[in-house]
């Protein structure tokens, strides 16, 4: 018996020369970051899709000893079908894992943002964050005029009746418009299901607000039921699990960082013509996104 105390004395006395990530009675937090525009890639500037962080979120649930997982999201959304395999990809892991998911929204978490947000088990934010936008939308531009204008010839060859639906460069047929909106509200439908599932008992508005596509500050969406407290990463893992707890960022390792493959993509991109022409699109359409709320 003395041996054992004599030995948790030594212990004791060795601990605080033990390196935090080497001592078991420190909490640890991984924290995953996902920030930028899904599915949309931008020059130097990956989109965040499911193939981009689903390395990083695999390592975060498999860290020894995780109290919890938190997520840092930073998005306006961007691709619904890329938005709702990250979320079911969260989903999986922490019923897997059985570890508990807490969202931090920095600037702006909406539309495919509060989505994936939507797979924690808890969501904070800052006061004036930007939440909500729960909605689908969908824009284009109409060139046939100009290319008439200027004597240029449309000549488009398609098998299928509807293979050239909503062809920027042909006149807007109001039954294609009628289609689209149809997949819309469908995929919207989709979205305020996931809502209602995940915000269960905590939602406090109206529907034909909360659904509107509108979007809140971070105070008025804690008032709304869309997030559950005001607060920031940082002080509220400390607060919750004390002053030492270990928040180490979980990122895809690589040679330059973890957005190495993606860089060097854009810059195969840019060495083509056609891969500058795509690279400027892709950047004036996260722009263009981000915009909408004023960022």
């Amino acid at each position: 018996m003395a041996e054992t105390s004599t030995f948790d004395r030594t212990l004791e006395t060795l601990r605080p020369f033990i390196p935090a990530r080497f001592r078991s009675d420190i909490p640890v937090v991984p924290v995953v970051r996902m920030s930028g525009v899904i599915g949309i890639s931008t020059p130097l500037k990956p989109g965040l899709t499911v193939a981009s962080v689903a390395r990083s979120l695999d390592r975060a649930f498999s860290t020894s000893k995780a109290c919890a997982v938190a997520l840092a999201i930073n998005s306006p959304g961007g691709s619904a079908a890329q938005s709702n395999l990250i979320h079911r990809r969260i989903r999986q892991l922490a019923d897997e894992k059985k570890i508990p998911v807490i969202a931090f929204i920095e600037d702006v978490g909406a539309s495919g943002g509060y989505m994936i947000a939507c797979a924690a088990d808890e969501i904070v934010c800052d006061g004036s964050s930007i939440v909500g936008s729960i909605g689908v939308v969908g824009g284009s531009f109409g060139f046939h005029r100009l290319i008439e204008k200027i004597g240029v010839e449309r000549r488009l060859y398609t098998s299928g009746e509807h293979k050239a639906m909503l062809d920027p460069f042909l006149p807007e047929n109001p039954e294609d418009v009628k289609r689209l909106k149809s997949i819309q509200s469908e995929i919207h439908q989709s979205f305020i299901a996931l809502v209602k599932d995940r915000r269960a008992g905590k939602l406090n508005g109206p529907e034909d607000e909360l659904f509107s596509g509108e979007y809140w500050t971070g105070n008025r969406a804690k008032q709304l039921g869309l997030v559950d407290s005001i607060g920031d990463l940082r002080a509220t893992l400390r607060e919750r699990y004390g002053d030492k707890v270990r928040t180490p960022l979980i990122a895809e390792r690589g040679l330059f960082g973890r957005r190495t493959q993606g860089v060097i993509a854009q810059f195969d991109g840019l060495l083509g013509g056609a891969g500058l022409a795509e690279d400027a699109i892709s950047a004036l359409e996260a722009r263009a996104i981000w915009a909408r709320y004023g960022l």
